[in-house]
């Protein structure tokens, strides 16, 4: 069992507040069209999925949390799948986002190739500031996509591509 599926109870109660607030910030920066596809990368409960009005998916390695998403958001297609190995054909997504999971991706280069193979032009990558992993993600993605802006937010960083 991994731990988001060990954790997918209270999962919600530990990061609903938090989460909610990043997606505010990031709607200011990101105009999302109903006719477009977004896809969130990690998405748990799909709660950072929910929000976008447009044809939405979702993917994630936990299939506890998977399970939450689909009975909150049953028009929104979820998969089971990491990002290292998105199940999707290239270019397919108009907008791509991940919040604050890269730092969990188990490969992350593969995590961030994958997410820019999908998507066309238009991301939004967060993560933990304070992750051991910081300089190797910021470093990874500073040399897979261009970036338009970097917001410093309470505990993530907020990139948007």
């Amino acid at each position: 069992m991994n731990y988001y599926d060990s954790i997918s109870r209270g999962y919600e109660e530990l990061h609903k507040e938090e989460q909610l607030k990043k997606l505010e910030l990031i709607k200011k920066y990101l105009n999302v069209k109903r006719d477009e596809k977004l896809l969130d990368v990690g998405c748990g409960t799909g709660l950072t999925t929910s929000p976008w009005k447009c044809k939405r998916y979702g993917i994630d390695p936990s299939k506890k949390l998977l399970e939450k998403a689909k009975k909150k958001y049953p028009s929104i297609k979820f998969r089971l799948a990491s990002a290292e190995n998105i199940p999707f054909k290239d270019n397919v997504f108009d907008v791509v986002i991940s919040i604050t999971a890269i730092q969990n991706f188990s490969d992350i280069k593969k995590g961030l190739e994958e997410i820019k193979r999908v998507g066309k032009n238009r991301f939004v990558l967060t993560f933990l500031k304070k992750s051991k992993k910081k300089k190797k993600i910021e470093g990874l993605i500073k040399n897979h996509f261009k970036i338009k802006e970097v917001i410093e937010e309470e505990k993530d960083l907020i990139y948007i591509i």
